[in-house]
C-alpha cells in the first residue's frame, strides 16, 4: 500500500488537495504522466504531491482545473496549501498578516520577506542547505506571501533595517544589487517606508533582535512576531505590545530620514556594480 493510500484527506488542507488531485486524476482516467507534464514536473514529484509528501505548484492547480473542468477549485486551494512550506509556529504569523492594517518591522541582517527579490529570498533560504525542492517550495511561498502588497487596499508597511542588511551580500553582487534596488523601488508606494539604522549610530534598541508589529483592524488586539534561534514567538500581552512599540520608537529615533535612508541603499546599489 502507497503512501497515497494511506493519508487522510481530512488530516489537513495539502492532505485534502492531494487526496482529492488523485481522486479526480483516476476517475478521469487520466495518467500522472500526462497531468506531469501538462504542469511542467516530473511524474514522480507528482507522485509525492499525490502522497502530500510534496506541495503543490500553482502551475498544476491551474493545468489541474482546465483538465478536470473545476472552476477554480485547485487555484482557490493553493494559497492555503503553499502555507505548508512555512514551518507551523510561522503559519499563524502569516494568517494574521493578511489581515493586518499596518505592518512595523525590523530587520538587522536580511531584508523583510516581503520585500525580498525571488533570487535573494532563494540564496537566504538556501543557507539552511535544505534540499533544492524545499527551498524552491519556501520560495515560491515567500513570493506568494508578498501579494498582500499588491493592489488598492494594502497594509501600510513601515521597515527599518540595520545598515548589515544593505552590506551583507546574499548570493552573487548582481542578486544583492537587484535586491537594493527593489527596496528603492519599493519606497516609491506611498503606503511603504523604508529606514536604515547606520554604522555611524552605534549601538541601538534592535540589539535584542528582529521583530515585526502587525496592527490587525479595531475588534481584534495588535501583536508581536519576535524572531529567535530555530523559531519565533508570537507575544500579544499588553506589557509585550508597550515594549515592542516603545523599542520601535527608539529604533526610529537611530534611523535616517526616509530620504536619506533610500540615498544610502542607493550609493550601496551603485558600489556593488563597481
Amino acid at each position: 500500500m502507497s503512501a497515497a493510500d494511506n493519508l487522510d484527506p481530512y488530516s489537513s488542507v495539502l492532505g485534502f488537495f492531494a487526496t482529492d488531485l488523485r481522486r479526480r486524476r483516476e476517475r478521469a482516467r487520466v495518467s500522472q504522466r500526462r497531468l506531469a507534464q501538462e504542469a511542467g514536473i516530473s511524474a514522480s514529484y507528482l507522485n509525492k504531491i499525490e502522497s502530500a509528501q510534496r506541495l503543490p505548484t500553482e502551475r498544476l492547480a491551474v493545468v489541474s482545473d482546465a483538465i478536470f473542468r473545476t472552476e477554480d477549485h485547485y487555484r482557490r486551494l493553493w494559497p492555503l496549501v503553499i502555507k505548508y512550506a512555512y514551518p507551523p509556529w510561522f503559519r499563524p504569523f502569516v494568517e494574521l498578516e493578511e489581515q493586518a492594517t499596518r505592518i512595523r518591522s525590523f530587520e538587522a541582517q536580511v531584508v523583510p520577506g516581503l520585500l525580498q527579490t525571488e533570487a535573494y529570498a532563494r540564496a537566504v533560504l538556501s543557507t539552511s542547505r535544505a534540499d533544492a525542492e524545499t527551498v524552491e517550495e519556501q520560495v515560491t511561498a515567500r513570493l506568494q506571501r508578498q501579494r498582500i502588497l499588491e493592489g488598492a487596499d494594502t497594509p501600510r508597511l513601515w521597515a527599518i533595517l540595520d545598515e548589515n542588511v544593505l552590506r551583507r551580500c546574499y548570493g552573487s553582487r548582481a542578486v544583492m544589487r537587484e535586491q537594493l534596488n527593489r527596496l528603492v523601488a519599493a519606497a516609491d508606494n506611498p503606503r511603504v517606508v523604508v529606514q536604515v539604522i547606520p554604522y555611524s549610530v552605534g549601538g541601538h534598541a534592535g540589539v535584542a533582535g528582529p521583530f515585526a508589529i502587525l496592527h490587525l483592524d479595531s475588534t481584534a488586539p495588535d501583536v508581536v512576531m519576535a524572531d529567535g534561534f530555530r523559531e519565533g514567538r508570537l507575544l500579544g500581552d499588553a506589557e509585550d505590545l508597550a515594549e515592542a512599540d516603545r523599542t520601535y520608537d527608539l529604533l526610529l529615533a537611530s534611523s535616517a530620514s526616509p530620504d536619506a535612508s533610500l540615498d544610502m541603499i542607493a550609493a550601496a546599489s551603485k558600489e556593488l556594480s563597481t
